[in-house]
């Protein structure tokens, strides 16, 4: 089909004329009150086109309209399965799913509309809810005539007299024959793109008009973001608890086989046997808050436990030195679990680069701050630099969330693993 007339076999051309159409009804409703239809003249459509202004601008203060007119904006000028508002138990989500569609406008995600369905909240949204019913009225009004009136116009071009509904007089008939009659298809090609460019008009103005408000987007943007250190959070958690379970595994398994020991063989598939069950506690409980089943996710390790990762370290071979001073149980539950998960990454580290190496542990709790240390001799650590790896970094993550701060590095002839966190 040719270019021009390529859009007829898109739906959303019609669904975006329909929209228009409908919005024609309330100014040609209050027309038929007054002035009336019979023949108004061109005083009587500029009456018809402002008398329900007022109307319209009344109704948008009621917060509820501008929800109906978001969501017949997403069904009939983007239709596509982000037209779809899902509302799950608890309340109104206004989140909506990637479909098809003309894609976002600027800060909109492709696939969203980026146009809002939900209440009105301020009264900037009920301005903008009134500017918008006073635009689909007018718009609306102005493809009916041309609706009505651009077919006429071709028949008439085409040799056919016709009675003209919105004047009641019939059309002149063209006394060009031939010639006239081979202009009676401009007229439709003329409400081809009448439909098409009021269609894409009416959808930029709903994305303006009926797009969320500043609030609304600092929401989404909340929203969004809780989502993204929820994900993080959850990926450190099994970076850290499974690469600290496959570490000992390992380091245990290749030990086991070099000492060539029975008894040290039964020790070493022990430790790693508590280790894995450790682990898959771990894995399951976060495939809990993955799922969102709603059940209780497990409680979380602390400080509290920490023996249980210098038990796994010392089974590994490593000699592991501990030193805990202050009140551990003063310590609030959040900082306690991260530090825990620290602590696990940086014996990991130990065991992963340095090997069986003597590791200290001190744990301080004083002046309302926690400290972690972790030192070991250099090993591997010799050729490793600052430490730039994806454990070391979650390290930081952690404790810059808590206030902290954490740094790894060379301590002369050994390598410090250094936390500092606040209590409060």
């Amino acid at each position: 089909m040719p270019g021009p007339l390529r859009p007829l076999l898109r739906a959303v051309t019609y669904t975006r004329w329909l929209h228009l159409l409908v919005g024609a009804v309330v100014p040609l409703g209050c027309g038929l009150i007054h002035p009336g239809l019979a023949d108004p003249g061109p005083a009587g459509w500029a009456l018809v086109a402002l008398l329900p202004v007022p109307l319209l601008a009344a109704v948008a203060l009621v917060p509820s309209v501008r929800r109906a007119e978001g969501l017949q904006a997403r069904l009939m000028l983007f239709p596509g399965a982000h037209a779809r508002v899902r509302t799950p138990r608890g309340g109104p989500d206004t989140r909506v799913r990637a479909g098809e569609g003309d894609g976002g406008s600027a800060g909109v995600p492709a696939g969203d509309p980026g146009v809002s369905a939900v209440p009105s909240a301020s009264w900037t949204d009920r301005a903008r809810t009134a500017a918008w019913l006073v635009l689909r009225a007018e718009a609306g009004l102005a493809t009916v005539f041309l609706s009505v009136w651009l077919p006429q116009v071709a028949l008439t071009l085409a040799g056919t007299v016709v009675e003209d509904p919105l004047a009641g007089a019939p059309l002149p008939s063209p006394t060009g024959g031939p010639a006239a009659a081979a202009l009676a298809p401009l007229p439709v090609l003329a409400l081809v793109a009448v439909v098409v460019t009021g269609g894409e008009l009416m959808a930029g103005a709903a994305r303006r008009l009926l797009g969320p408000s500043v609030g609304e987007r600092l929401a989404a943007l909340e929203e969004r973001t809780e989502r993204i250190l929820e994900r993080n959070r959850i990926a450190r958690e099994l970076h850290d608890s499974l690469g600290h379970a496959l570490t000992l595994a390992v380091v245990q398994a290749g030990a086991a086989r070099a000492a060539a020991d029975p008894g040290f063989t039964d020790r070493a598939l022990e430790a790693i046997e508590e280790t894995g069950r450790a682990a898959l506690e771990d894995l399951e409980r976060v495939l809990l808050l993955l799922r969102e089943t709603g059940g209780p996710p497990g409680s979380r390790p602390g400080l509290a436990e920490a023996d249980r990762l210098l038990d796994s370290a010392r089974s590994s071979g490593a000699r592991v030195g501990a030193e805990v001073t202050g009140p551990l149980e003063h310590v609030p539950g959040p900082v306690s679990r991260e530090a825990y998960r620290m602590l696990q990454e940086g014996l990991t580290n130990v065991l992963r680069h340095a090997g069986q190496v003597p590791v200290d542990v001190r744990i301080a709790v004083e002046d309302a701050r926690l400290r972690l240390e972790v030192r070991n001799s250099l090993g591997t650590h010799a050729r490793t630099g600052a430490g730039t790896g994806s454990g070391l970094r979650g390290i930081r993550e952690r404790a810059a969330l808590l206030g902290g701060s954490a740094h790894a590095g060379r301590d002369g002839d050994a390598w410090l693993l250094r936390v500092d966190l606040p209590l409060r």
